[in-house]
Parts: structure tokens; sequence; C-alpha cells
């Protein structure tokens, strides 16, 4: 928190101070948690993560995110991922694995983490169950966002986006007045390429080849939790919040 990372503490407002005070002293009485979230696209993650993270103050660690972070910052692992990128190879598991050891190390990781988009591969987990036994940690819950697969059609393909202003909507969930056509405007709507129902069948093909096999190691490990995704989002939170306690 030095000033090396830009911030001066003198320049903070007593009120935002404050709050993080608070909220770390909150924190402080939580159980450490580290969880895995496995879920296909659209199945809700997306919306319970953050729902989470606050309250059991976690650290979010998308590895999507946190490699490109990595690479801008030139860390060593980052240098080592982009070489492997220029040269359009796969970043290596172990790589992978090495960068979420290094963001386990930030304060906000205090109390554990959330892990999103890895571990896909049984050889991924079992890389992170050896890294954090190093440590003398382990993966305490891995929440499965379970849906199927005819229910995520109807809502990702349902989506239709008016490109100019963001406005959404969905076919059955939120139609627009005019079938196809934006409210306000009266523009056309368009549907993003990932939500064709193509782009999604290949998608969930792909998840569910690689991802069954995750579930099932961390299922005999006794640490998975079937979450019901199909239900609305408060549902899905309290069986979080169960699954949790």
């Amino acid at each position: 928190m030095g000033s090396s990372s830009g911030v001066v503490l003198e320049e903070i407002p007593s009120v935002d101070l404050m709050t993080e005070l608070l909220r770390r002293m909150k924190c402080s009485s939580k159980p450490d948690k580290r969880l895995i979230l496995v879920g296909p696209p659209g199945s809700g993650k997306g919306t319970q993560s953050p729902i989470i993270k606050d309250e059991y103050c976690l650290c979010h660690l998308a590895t999507g995110d946190m490699l490109r972070v990595a690479v801008a910052a030139k860390t060593p692992l980052g240098i080592k991922a982009k070489e492997a990128m220029d040269k359009g190879e796969l970043v290596t598991d172990d790589l992978v694995v090495g960068i979420i050891d290094e963001a386990m190390k930030k304060p906000s990781c205090q109390k554990g983490f959330i892990l999103d988009g890895f571990p896909r591969t049984v050889v991924q987990a079992e890389k992170l169950d050896e890294m954090l036994a190093k440590q003398g940690n382990k993966i305490d819950k891995v929440l499965n966002f379970a849906i199927d697969d005819a229910i995520l059609e109807e809502r990702i393909t349902g989506r239709w986006i008016h490109p100019s202003s963001g406005r959404t909507y969905h076919t059955k969930f939120a139609p627009p007045k005019v079938s196809g056509v934006d409210d306000v405007t009266g523009e056309p709507l368009i549907q993003r390429k990932d939500d064709t129902p193509e782009v999604l069948k290949s998608r969930l093909e792909a998840f569910h080849r690689q991802t069954e096999p995750v579930i099932d190691y961390y299922a005999k490990k006794n640490v998975l939790a079937q979450l019901h995704a199909e239900k609305p989002p408060k549902e899905v939170s309290a069986e979080v919040q169960k699954a949790l306690s």
C-alpha cells in the first residue's frame, strides 16, 4: 500500500479508509474459503461470483484476465506466457498455476479466492492441488452451476442487442415491442456471434467433454456442490450460501 503503487494514504478520503478498515475487520472473522466455480457459458457464474466474493472477502481469480495482466506487467511468468502466445502455442498448465500461485499472495486474497475458468482439465486440477498442498492449503468447495443444455440454449440464443446503445432484449424474457427492432430507435437488433445456436452448441460440447472429468475428480474428493443453475438468481444465491455454510 506504500507510495510505490502510486497510492498515498494521506490522499485517500477518510470515509474510504474507514470503509476499507471496517471491511477488513468484518473479513477477519470470516473463515478462509478456496472455491472453484464450474459451469457452462450463461449458467450464471458471472452473477453469483461478485456476491460470493463480497460475502466471504475473497479475491476473484479469472485466469484469462490474470494472464493478460501478467503479460502486460512483464512479470517473469508473463514474459514466458507471451513467448508461448507469440509462437501460437498454448500457455502451459504450470505457467497458469504459477500465475495463480503469485496472485494468491496479494492482500486481497488473504481469506481465499474464487477461481473461475480453471481448472479445465484433470491434469490442471492435479497441478493446482499440488501447488496448494505445498502451502498447506486445499480447495474447500467446487460449485457446479449445473444446467440443462436446452435451458441454456433458450437463455442465450434468445439474446438480441441494439449495437449502438447496448440495449439488450430477450425474445422470451424481455422482448422488444416490435420483433427484431429496438424500442427507442426502431433500428434492427443483432445477435452476438457467440450467441448463435451453432456457436453455442460447439461451446457446450467442448465444455462437457473437457469439464465432466474435472467435476468427477472433485466429486471423488467430496468437495463438489451441485447447484440448480436454472433457478432464478436469488434462489441460486441461497443454494450457494447453503453449500458454503
